[in-house]
């Protein structure tokens, strides 16, 4: 894995729930070592969240699993002078910070960037909010629905009689955390120079996941289309969408010409390259549910596999819809090494997390060490950093960790 590219950096990663958690996690699994600072005896909100009640009680929530593997675990309060000052001290060995508190509460805690830029003149600080640092929303409290709404992703998401729908996972607390780990890792690949300044990176969920739905924003913003809420139909083209097969659903995407005279001949509907009604891409537009129906009542003669494996072998893109426990053990998922595994985690056991989406040099990114117990390597971090066991034994008998 290039021996992994960000294994000089130290990130410090202040971070809750799940945006700027799985930005470190990323950044983690590209080598980078990241300190996970949290609240004594509380921690990460995503240690109590999950679906296994018990792993919540143990601080080690199903939630928190999924994205803070490869990470240490320093505990620290911030809103004592003794924490702040052993905060500055991690500053000042640290590439990166990491925060997704709202705007003006590391200020108020005299951590924000002005003030750590006096102690780390180097300091990459990336903050993650729902709306950004700046603007009339700054400040309003904000979660992934909250801005899945506000986006107007909501609103294109379902059908004439669902929508506004709710993307099925966190969608914008993910780009979100996508968004960050880019700009940290550009901002990284861009210091040349030898005595490289402090940069504020300002990462708003909001403009984030907005600048992923490209497509529709520049049908709209250029040719002043609005969009509509098309369930599993493709706005672009047709057919392309979900079909009906003799078993359950079957995407297809037959957006070329020569991809929809397959589509027909395979189907047993050779009649339809010739019918005017569908003879070329607009025509195909202005009559889709016609289409749809006579695809849907052709399909029903097999199942969803079969036409899978006879469309995708003609060039024509097909796919089944599958549950999430039939995607994750799907044979070509496992091939491509997804799934990592931890063989012991502390308070958990045994565990399977999921690495990110690509290969360097034919390996997948992944991270040696598991998701942390909270305050797992509070005294080894603190060692490093120079304090002795009985300045680190005070600090524990005064709560400042």
């Amino acid at each position: 894995m290039l021996n992994g590219p960000l294994k000089k950096y130290r990130v410090v990663d202040l971070t809750n729930v799940l945006s700027g958690p799985f930005c470190g996690y990323l950044l983690a699994n590209m080598g980078a070592q990241v300190i996970k600072v949290e609240v004594p005896e509380s921690g990460d909100l995503a240690r109590q969240l999950g679906a296994d009640a018990e792993l919540n009680k143990r601080k080690m929530g199903a939630s928190f699993l999924a994205q803070n593997a490869g990470k240490k675990s320093l505990t620290i309060n911030l809103k004592s002078p003794q924490g702040r000052e052993l905060f500055q001290k991690l500053i000042t060995t640290a590439d990166v910070l990491i925060e997704n508190f709202r705007p003006g509460v590391m200020t108020r805690l005299g951590l924000g960037f002005d003030d750590l830029k006096l102690v780390n003149s180097e300091l990459i600080y990336c903050a993650i909010s729902g709306f950004g640092a700046t603007g009339p929303l700054r400040y309003k409290p904000a979660y992934d629905q909250i801005i899945q709404g506000l986006s107007g992703v909501m609103s294109i998401t379902g059908d004439a009689s669902t929508a506004p729908l709710r993307v099925g996972y966190p969608v914008a607390d993910t780009v979100g955390g996508l968004s960050a780990a880019f700009a940290i890792a550009s901002v990284l690949a861009g210091r040349n120079g030898a005595n490289p300044e402090a940069v504020y990176i300002d990462v708003s969920m909001l403009a984030s996941i907005m600048s992923t739905m490209g497509w529709v924003v520049s049908n709209y913003l250029i040719a002043g289309q609005i969009p509509q809420a098309m369930g599993n139909d493709n706005f672009t083209a047709s057919p392309s969408g979900t079909f009906h097969t003799g078993n359950g659903p079957l995407n297809i995407a037959a957006n070329k010409q020569e991809q929809f005279e397959k589509l027909c001949d395979i189907v047993g509907l050779p009649e339809l390259k010739t019918d005017q009604r569908f003879v070329d891409r607009q025509a195909r537009l202005q009559n889709r549910q016609e289409l749809k129906d006579l695809l849907d009542n052709a399909l029903q003669a097999k199942p969803a596999d079969v036409w899978e494996e006879q469309l995708s072998a003609a060039g024509v893109p097909a796919g089944r819809v599958l549950s999430l426990p039939e995607a994750l053990n799907h044979p070509h998922l496992r091939s491509r090494g997804m799934i990592g595994h931890f063989d012991s985690v502390p308070a958990v056991g045994e565990i399977d997390v999921f690495r990110p989406g690509f290969k360097l040099n034919g390996l997948s990114p992944q991270v040696d060490i598991p998701p942390p117990s909270l305050g797992q390597h509070t005294e080894e971090i603190l060692t490093e950093l120079g304090l002795s066991a009985a300045e680190i034994n005070k600090l524990r008998e005064e709560k400042v960790i």
